[in-house]
């Protein structure tokens, strides 16, 4: 197991089989009160009051932080003033002051600490931490925080651990591999920020008990084969039985595998699933 990663003394069931995130890199517990926020919850719902994405709700109360996924403050020097905790993503933010006295907070890519320097520009430097267009960055390079669309802000590779690898390049596209094996072409104009994102250890976490996850807004999942056949398709039947069918959802569509696109993106040199 990771070596930034604890386990809980067991001193209850509850307890025994919990691991934690070691927090010795966040600096401050208060975040920058002009990049903060209220979130309103919406348990899944839509303007309509339809639920959209099963299982959500509840979770502890939570700010959010304004991330620049752009990096706005263009060919002007900014120093990492402090390393946080972010409730609503896996990965640690950096608030970076810039010269001109702005403010913002950006993800923390893995080898960057208080104190370091970091800029966004056409011409800067590819080192880590910086930002730039993908026509300025080696081929080879792993980049983060990545934009599908020239400037609509970056999009690819945001959460813990995650990284593009920057593997071609032609007149007009960059050919990008992405964290789930797909390949894909993404225009040169679009930027991206170099290095890996930070927090891997994330993934190894053991949540120990089923209130951990009610905390962060997760609610249960009932199996299909537990429910009666008005409510899914597998439901039903004399003991647990799937009737021979294939996994369907509860809508009766195909799932675990079943293609469901039905327009081919030209982008997509290959795709993640073989």
């Amino acid at each position: 197991m990771a070596t930034n990663i604890r386990l809980r003394k067991p001193r209850n069931s509850s307890l025994r089989f919990q691991s934690f995130l070691v927090s010795d890199d966040i600096t401050t517990t208060k975040p920058e009160r002009s990049l903060v926020k209220g979130l309103k919850r919406k348990g899944g719902r839509n303007s309509y009051g339809r639920i959209t994405v099963r299982h959500r709700g509840g979770g502890a109360a939570k700010l959010y932080r304004i991330i620049d996924f752009n990096r706005a403050e263009r060919d002007i020097e900014g120093t990492i003033s402090t390393v946080e905790y972010d409730p609503n993503r896996n990965v640690r933010i950096a608030l970076v002051v810039y010269k001109n006295g702005a403010k913002k907070y950006m993800l923390l890519p893995d080898g960057l600490q208080v104190g370091n320097v970091v800029v966004s520009g056409q011409s800067v430097e590819a080192r880590v931490g910086n930002a730039l267009p993908l026509r300025n960055i080696p081929i080879g390079f792993t980049v983060h925080n990545v934009e599908l669309t020239p400037g609509r802000g970056g999009k690819i590779a945001r959460s813990a651990g995650t990284s593009v690898q920057f593997i071609a390049k032609t007149d007009e596209y960059a050919t990008l591999k992405m964290p789930s094996g797909e390949v894909r072409m993404v225009p040169l104009d679009c930027w991206a920020t170099v290095g890996t994102l930070g927090n891997a250890a994330f993934k190894n976490i053991s949540w120990g008990k089923a209130g951990r996850t009610r905390h962060r807004g997760f609610r249960p999942s009932v199996r299909g084969m537990a429910m009666n056949p008005v409510d899914h398709p597998h439901g039903g039947g004399e003991g647990r039985s799937k009737s021979g069918s294939h996994p369907r959802t509860p809508w009766g569509k195909g799932c675990k595998g079943t293609r469901t696109r039905r327009r081919k993106n030209p982008l997509i040199i290959r795709r993640r699933k073989k």
